[in-house]
């Protein structure tokens, strides 16, 4: 039986309000605005398709966002696993009635917005592992009966979404799970073990990629050997960033972007083109207020009284920068080419509701800090 403790107060309507977190707020405002500014200017200063979609987005997950944010905590602990199965059971539902677009399977037709299960799985592993975790905080957490299940819980929806194909994704859920496993207390031998299994069968597993997957990989270390082909995006995408100088070539004066060079800008590259027209200078600005938002994340988990509203912002934090860094190493030719958006930055409908679902969680965590969930 689940029951909740609160030590301080009764969370009445103005014990709500202030408890909320307006920097947070603010944080996700900004980077939003930047957003809408950076999507009008991939089309050139236009205010159409994208612009209008992508801002009509923004302001309905925000809204969204601020509603989620007032239920409690405890609500979303009972129902973590509710919301992992039902995210599995959209995954199975693309199998069979997904769109297809550009040989890959990965979207369901909900006639206002293309969703993408994948994304919100990103936040439902979060949960139910965060609720998982809270159930066995203790010793039994270096069990192998107790590392078995999680792992079950990992690989389903992981081999679901590899099978559409998005092998990008299904690594940002994997990473998103082993964060909490992580954070959660495993004893690191485990993490050592898998890395070395890792090592030495990726000859292997290379064997079973797709033949588009495989050229990413050898693009990555050689992107001349295939410069009018599979390494057109990152050669570009670097020509674009170094082009941007420390100023920046100005607002809507990105020649890479107006002359069609940069493919995916306002996608996967639209951290590319808001370097070309900014600069060094916008891109540290723009990666200082995700670096803000990530340690208000962790800020806010230091505050919370119940192991799992700390394990959840301490993990969702941890993927965050896990998804703001494979995008931008990405672009930057650090990282092999996925399909790995930029957070809020990127259009997109089922990105930025996996991002703000996830805020929304974190802000729940912030107005009931003092409530501890107990398991009886």
């Amino acid at each position: 039986m689940l029951t909740e403790r609160i030590t301080s107060r009764n969370y009445n309507f103005l014990d709500k309000i202030k408890s909320v977190d307006y920097f947070l707020i603010l944080l996700i405002i900004l980077i939003g605005t930047i957003s809408v500014f950076a999507i009008y200017s991939t089309e050139g200063g236009n205010f159409s398709y994208y612009t209008k979609n992508h801002l009509i987005r923004f302001t309905a997950f925000f809204l969204m966002f601020l509603i989620l944010s007032f239920v409690r905590i405890s609500t979303w602990y009972r129902y973590a696993y509710i919301f992992y199965f039902v995210g599995l059971v959209l995954l199975i539902f693309v199998i069979f009635f997904g769109i297809t677009s550009s040989g890959s399977k990965r979207w369901i037709n909900l006639y206002f917005l293309n969703l993408q299960p994948s994304e919100l799985m990103k936040i439902a592993i979060i949960l139910c592992f965060a609720r998982y975790y809270h159930k066995i905080q203790s010793l039994d957490i270096q069990s192998y009966k107790f590392l078995l299940q999680p792992i079950v819980l990992l690989i389903i929806p992981c081999y679901l979404v590899i099978t559409q194909p998005d092998l990008g994704t299904a690594l940002l859920i994997a990473g998103s799970g082993i964060a909490v496993i992580w954070l959660a207390g495993l004893n690191i031998k485990y993490f050592v073990y898998t890395g070395i299994i890792i090592l030495v069968s990726l000859p292997f597993a290379i064997t079973f990629l797709k033949p588009y997957q495989k050229s990413r990989i050898l693009t990555f270390f050689n992107p001349d050997r295939d410069p009018l082909g599979a390494g057109y995006q990152i050669i570009q995408s670097k020509i674009a960033i170094g082009s941007g100088g420390f100023y920046g070539k100005g607002f809507l004066k990105g020649t890479q972007s107006y002359l069609e060079f940069l493919p995916e800008k306002h996608t996967d590259f639209i951290f590319t083109l808001f370097s070309e027209e900014f600069g060094f200078l916008g891109s540290i600005i723009l990666i200082f207020l995700y670096v803000l938002l990530i340690f208000r994340i962790i800020r806010i988990g230091f505050s919370c009284r119940s192991f799992f509203s700390r394990l959840f912002c301490f993990s969702f934090s941890t993927a965050l920068f896990l998804y703001v860094f494979v995008n931008i190493a990405m672009v930057l030719g650090l990282l092999p080419i996925v399909g790995a958006p930029l957070p809020i930055m990127s259009y997109g409908g089922s990105s930025m509701m996996s991002i703000m679902l996830g805020l929304s969680i974190v802000m729940s965590c912030k107005i009931y800090n003092d409530v501890r969930i107990s398991n009886y």
